[in-house]
């Protein structure tokens, strides 16, 4: 039997629970019998993977490996995930660059198999990685199916300042690059974009006409557009509630105008 998250609905309360509680639930949730019956199937046999095609091949081992990066919804693109895999990330004209979401270029990375990589699948230390990280996943998949807001906000608190820390090379991403970065990954662009107050029509903007919006709204509503920021935690925890609050008065606001012409339809 598997465990659902519980929780008490969205909001800056439901969130506060969240964090308080998440530790023991979400010990509960990786150890069901399901998620550890495919983690050690994954860490049993992933060693004997040596190409993308072999990993194509196991749906039960693919399931893990998409999942890990959120990409569990392209299991059937069999062809895509395959030509990700084989070509890497490293040349500009890679797949997994010109795809637009970075999750692709994690994914890619975990296991080395494009052109001058180094295989992964027979690192379990990595591999462990993997498995933990799509617990991680499923569990805030779990908790969006009954709150979405709350799964954005645990992945931001996951992945944002990683994503614009110093890299391997000891050097920061410049400014422009961070949000690149951000708009890179869906779940990160929708949540600054709703902590912003900015329209959703953004999304058809030029991406770097994105990036100058973006840096401007941040700089006007959080006193700067340097996103490294948010490393310290009380700065993080500021811009979650403040997702959070305008998550909830935009779905309030969204009732309303469905009562009210609910109420117009039925008058007229």
């Amino acid at each position: 039997m598997s465990f659902d998250p519980i929780l008490l609905g969205g909001g800056i309360p439901g969130w506060n629970f969240l964090q308080s509680t998440y530790d023991r639930q979400f010990e509960v949730f990786s150890s069901g019998a399901a998620i550890e019956r495919e983690s050690d199937y994954f860490l049993e046999n992933i060693g004997k993977v040596e190409t993308a095609e072999d990993l194509i091949k196991d749906r039960r081992l693919l399931s893990v490996a998409l999942g890990a990066f959120g990409l569990e919804d392209q299991i059937d693109m069999k062809a895509l995930v395959q030509k990700v895999l084989e070509e890497g990330s490293s040349a500009d004209d890679a797949l997994a660059t010109r795809l637009g979401d970075d999750r692709w270029v994690s994914f890619t990375d975990a296991f080395g198999f494009g052109p001058g990589e180094s295989r992964k699948t027979g690192d379990l230390e990595a591999m462990k990685d993997v498995v933990f990280t799509n617990k991680t996943q499923s569990f805030e998949t779990a908790v969006g199916n009954q709150e979405q807001t709350l799964r954005v906000a645990l992945y931001a608190e996951r992945e944002l300042v990683p994503l614009v820390a110093e890299g391997e090379d000891g050097e920061t991403p410049s400014i422009n690059t961070q949000w690149y970065n951000i708009i890179g990954q869906p779940q990160l662009h929708s949540m600054m974009q709703t902590a912003l107050g900015l329209p959703d029509s953004i999304g058809q903007v030029d991406v770097d006409q994105q990036v100058k919006i973006f840096r401007e709204a941040s700089e006007r509503f959080f006193g700067s557009d340097d996103l490294s920021e948010f490393s310290d935690p009380e700065k993080m925890s500021n811009l979650i509630s403040t997702y959070l609050a305008r998550s909830e008065i935009a779905a309030f606001n969204a009732s309303i105008s469905g009562s009210s012409a609910a109420l117009l339809l039925l008058q007229s």
